[in-house]
């Protein structure tokens, strides 16, 4: 800051040249504002610039600092004082580590700002009433008006002689008499020299001093300050204190005696002036070193160090620093204190109580702050209305907390599903206790809990996404109040947040994410209960999921869990899976059983086998061992059943669908047939059968050249082509070491550009079938979800593809042969692989021609309409690469499939 400072004030006045520093009048006058730019800086270097650019203080009106000279007797007479400079010295450039390395509070002394900031004068205003007792001396101004028979108007100095002369006068001697005397004085001598005159008499411009201050003062020596100063002026005057100065024993000196002793903490604390006394010539204001020091720091108002005289007890010590604050432990006070032996001792103090303590030259004293905790309440969060703590009385159940469940849960609130958090113990450990809101509050119900203080209800949504979540409100007739309630869902309130961490002893976000991370670690390893997780659905980042939705809310509740655990305690957890709706990793409630469980993972789908359920369960004495339960889920359900199916920990629960439970199946079949679009299917149904629901094939129908699409084929091929467009790439990097791709004739950027083209294909999942002998019921195809059956209008073409000098599609003619065709098509480009030409039939086989004969290469009837001939790429051209036939096909046969789909 210093260093900015300078360069700002070198930059303006670099402008102001030599003649006009030197009084010429000449050049660019700095303005005003610069000026006090200018004053601001130390006086070192105010005078370094002054000499630099030749200007001269004097003329801009600047004397030192902080003092002018008075004419007359050549002492100290303050003006202004600049703050203390507390940059006297350039301070390194900080590095980035202690840039951001965290600072505690410094505790400072108490009532030495007072005296380092930035007043714009210390004299005592000229305005103030004169005290009747004040001693008048020379240089004394007196106003005198006179009325009656003759006028005057006019101010009378006390001269060097203590006189007073009054025209028309005989002078008189006042120095030494009190002001209320010299003014009954001056109207005597008027009223008896001068015969109905009458005098008004008035103190003007009173003398200045002559006083020492001495001692720990910033800069002693001797000032001329105005007479009616008092000691608190004097230290204004000297610059204050310096750091060791007393505060409490300010000592003013007449002819070698102490007459009066300020202690500042009576005006500082107390607002008591009455030792701050007035000042006379030749006084001498004496600071010593501060005395015996304590330390208050902690939960009180003004913390700071505190200066002692001796007497003070602990309440003084308290009420220098403003007394405690609300938040206050008083209980609970610690006395740091030096033993002399090179150590400390620890005293601790309960305020609330009388005590003796008498404090000690570098005590510390530290009152702690109170705990956050409440101590008879609960706290309720989630999906609720108003969240956050309730008073708690013996006796209070969870019903209290919800006078209706409508109004006073979020309309995605689940009611079925809902827990308490309690601690059990000192440790922190938690507890987990499961209930029904909907059965809380009914009368006399099992869910209605008795509630403990610190208990933390937490209520979830009934939705596991956002998108979910969304879809169920736009369909819901909410009203205005509830539509308002609705725009909390998106925010998980900071304070729900907060009060939620830190009851679980994961406050802070660092904290947080590590339970989090550590929820996930720990369920991981248990293999039993995790292997279900997210196997058949997409997986969703966090954000996904709904504010209130199990899978935030349960994170650190099942981290706590796993960090209380230990050898002998089981982590009170366990997992359910298959036919529920939120399948997962759950905190194990207190006496959980199978309904329990269930009702945690959102009950049951449609789909599930009542008859039966298994429990994998470890065993009790060898906890590797794993045991598995059979269950009968209609049992475990019933209200009424008098079998007890416990959950205990770590168990994983299996719940199957019904055999040959199918959902929604549908395939699709477009073309020509009578009766095209969607239709649904039963597990293994034949196509046969649905081409007979369809109406069968129109008049216009070629089922030579039907292709038919499977998802499961689509999906393999794509991972294959994906597979080999990066062994491509693997092989042409390879190949390049050694220059065989660079030498041969075709170019690198060719090959890339065939490799990019294979990377972009989108597989077709192309199944070849005989149409016509399906629909005969000659073969079989059992259909599958997704299928898709295209049924092509008849063609009358043959396409060439490939190598060729104009690939084109050519109308079928029975006598033309493959080379017939090739030769229309402009025949064989230079790098055309004659010996490998192949046929694509209309259904999708693939044909190799045989081309050993002159005879067999005209061959007409291999040919039939629909048909595409392939001519590739001759990959002896390149090099030796095993995989560029294999490309070449793949991309022509997915080429024509799309092609012959694209003609429905």
């Amino acid at each position: 800051m210093k260093l900015i400072k300078l360069i700002t004030v070198l930059l303006v006045f670099a402008i102001v040249t030599p003649s006009f520093a030197q009084g010429s009048g000449q050049g660019v006058a700095p303005t005003e504002q610069q000026l006090e730019q200018f004053k601001k800086l130390p006086k070192s270097q105010q005078k370094a610039l002054a000499e630099k650019y030749g200007i001269d203080l004097d003329s801009l009106g600047f004397l030192d600092a902080s003092q002018t000279l008075d004419k007359e007797n050549g002492d100290k007479k303050l003006s202004s004082i600049l703050p203390r400079d507390l940059e006297s010295e350039d301070t390194e450039e900080l590095t980035d580590e202690e840039k951001f390395k965290p600072k505690e509070e410094e505790i400072k002394p108490f009532g030495y700002e007072l005296f380092s900031g930035e007043p714009t004068t210390f004299e005592p205003s000229e305005n103030a009433l004169v005290p009747n007792t004040y001693v008048v001396g020379p240089g004394d101004t007196f106003t005198i008006n006179l009325y009656g028979k003759e006028s005057f108007n006019g101010e009378v100095i006390v001269d060097r002689e203590g006189r007073l002369a009054i025209d028309k006068l005989q002078p008189v001697n006042v120095a030494g008499m009190q002001y209320n005397e010299v003014v009954e004085l001056i109207k005597q001598k008027v009223e008896q020299e001068m015969i109905g005159v009458k005098a008004f008499v008035s103190m003007g411009e009173t003398r200045t001093i002559r006083v020492m201050v001495l001692g720990e003062a910033y800069k002693p020596g001797a000032y001329t300050i105005p007479s009616l100063s008092s000691i608190t002026h004097a230290l204004f005057v000297s610059g204050g204190l310096s750091d060791i100065g007393s505060l409490r024993n300010i000592q003013l000196k007449r002819a070698g005696k102490t007459i009066q002793t300020l202690d500042l903490y009576d005006l500082l604390i107390k607002g008591d002036s009455s030792n701050d006394v007035i000042l006379k010539p030749g006084d001498v204001v004496f600071i010593p070193p501060v005395g015996k020091q304590v330390t208050v720091s902690g939960e009180v108002r003004r913390p700071a160090i505190f200066e002692l005289t001796g007497s003070e007890s602990m309440d003084d010590l308290i009420a220098m620093a403003g007394g405690l604050k609300a938040e206050a432990y008083q209980q609970k006070t610690v006395i740091e204190r030096f033993t002399g032996n090179s150590s400390k001792t620890i005293l601790q103090l309960d305020l609330t109580k009388s005590t003796e303590y008498k404090p000690r030259n570098g005590d510390i004293i530290k009152v702690p702050t109170s705990s956050d905790e409440l101590d008879n309440a609960v706290t309720l969060l989630g999906a609720v209305t108003y969240p956050g703590n309730y008073s708690w009385q013996k006796g209070d159940k969870i019903s209290r907390l919800f006078t209706s469940i409508k109004s006073d849960l979020l309309p995605t609130a689940d009611y079925e599903y809902a827990l308490v958090v309690r601690e059990i113990n000192q440790k922190g450990d938690i507890e987990i206790y499961q209930f029904s809101p909907i059965e809380a509050s009914k009368q006399n119900s099992k869910s209605d809990i008795a509630l403990q203080p610190r208990d933390i209800i937490v209520i979830f949504s009934r939705f596991q996404t956002k998108e979910d979540e969304e879809t169920a409100l736009k369909t819901l007739a909410l009203t205005k109040e509830q539509l308002a309630l609705r725009d909390r869902i998106k925010l998980w309130d900071k304070y729900e947040e907060k009060q939620f961490y830190e009851f679980i002893d994961l406050g802070g976000s660092l904290e947080k994410e590590l339970a989090e991370q550590l929820a996930d670690e720990e369920s991981k390893k248990i293999t039993n209960i995790t292997d279900y997780l997210n196997s058949q659905e997409k997986e969703l980042k966090d954000s996904d999921y709904a504010v209130f939705s199990r899978e935030k809310l349960l994170k650190p509740i099942i981290a706590k869990l796993n960090q209380q655990s230990t050898y002998t305690s089981q982590v009170k957890i366990f997992g359910i899976r298959g036919e529920v709706r939120f399948s997962g990793v759950y905190p194990l409630p207190a006496n959980a059983t199978m309904k329990e469980a269930v009702l945690a993972a959102g009950g049951l789908k449609e789909s599930t086998y009542l008859e039966k359920a298994e429990i994998t369960r470890y065993g009790n004495e060898n906890k590797s061992a794993l045991n598995h339960v059979t269950v009968n889920l209609n049992k475990a359900l019933s209200s009424d059943s008098k079998v007890n199916f416990a959950i205990q920990s770590k168990d994983s629960i299996s719940i199957y669908p019904i055999p040959n439970w199918q959902k929604d199946l549908q395939v699709e079949i477009v073309g020509e047939v009578r009766f095209p679009g969607v239709y649904s299917i039963r597990k293994g149904e034949d196509l046969t059968n649905v081409l007979k629901r369809a109406g069968g094939f129109t008049e216009f129908a070629y089922p030579q050249g039907s292709v038919f699409t499977r998802e499961s084929i689509r999906f393999q091929e794509q991972q294959q082509l994906n597979k080999l467009s990066e062994d491509l790439r693997r092989d042409i990097a390879t190949k390049s070491f050694n220059s065989s791709v660079t030498d041969s004739s075709l170019s690198y950027k060719d090959m890339d550009s065939l490799i990019n083209d294979l990377a972009k294909v989108k597989a077709v999942g192309r199944l070849v079938v005989n149409l016509t002998a399906i629909e005969q019921g000659k073969e079989h195809l059992p259909l599958q979800n997704q299928d898709i059956l295209y049924i092509p209008t008849k063609s009358n073409s043959i396409s060439v593809v490939g190598e060729v000098n104009f690939a084109t599609s050519h109308i079928y003619n029975p006598s033309l042969s493959l080379d017939d065709y090739i030769n229309r098509s402009g025949g064989f480009k230079q790098r055309a692989d004659e010996d490998r030409i192949y046929i694509i039939k209309a259904s999708g086989l693939v044909e190799v021609p045989n081309r050993g004969s002159w005879f067999a290469s005209n061959k007409a009837d291999e040919l039939s309409p629909g048909d595409t001939i392939v001519i590739p790429l001759d990959t002896e051209h390149t090099d030796t690469l095993t995989l560029w036939s294999t490309a070449t096909q793949i991309l022509y046969q997915t080429g024509i499939a799309v092609a012959a789909i694209s003609k429905l």
